[in-house]
């Protein structure tokens, strides 16, 4: 059984001091706390081993501080890599109107409806595969895609959900 108030205890008292050195390290106040915070859960995790160290908070500080370093340095690569290939100019087409009124009535349709027509339509999956991965009979999905491609042909056409039921 781990020390919990042993591990509380050493958290309250050095908490504030680690986040200051490592934002002083990053500038970055958001990056420093997801660095600290990493640096605790790897201090609980080992917290046995940590705890017996002559300064735990070192050991904290050092982990912190690396994860911080890699974070920085993972993002300096992905910068280069924009800079060494460019940053692409091409944008994205924003989604057609027809693609926003079928999400919409999609949304309208219960949630078995919904996840079955997407893995049978969109993903492609067999409708025993669909059966698996919803943990349902074959004949249920089979009635939930029957049901959901009425109840979406009412909606997309001006119709209300309540009246395709």
């Amino acid at each position: 059984m781990p020390d919990v108030d042993g591990f509380d205890e050493f958290y309250r008292g050095s908490r504030q001091r680690l986040l200051g050195f490592v934002y002083a390290l990053t500038g970055n106040l958001a990056e420093a706390q997801d660095a600290v915070q990493e640096a605790y859960i790897r201090a609980w995790q080992r917290w046995a081993t940590v705890s017996g160290y002559d300064d735990p908070e070192a050991w904290v500080r050092v982990v912190a501080s690396r994860i911080a370093v890699s974070r920085w340095r993972s993002l300096r690569s992905r910068a280069r890599a924009y800079l060494r290939h460019g940053v692409t100019t091409e944008s994205v087409p924003g989604p057609g109107t027809e693609t926003l009124e079928v999400v919409a009535a999609l949304r309208q349709l219960p949630e078995e409806q919904r996840t079955a027509l997407a893995l049978y339509y969109l993903l492609g999956m067999p409708v025993a595969e669909v059966a698996r991965e919803t943990a349902a009979p074959v004949g249920t999905v089979k009635a939930r895609l029957s049901r959901g491609r009425a109840a979406l042909a009412g909606l997309l056409a001006g119709g209300d959900l309540e009246e395709v039921r």
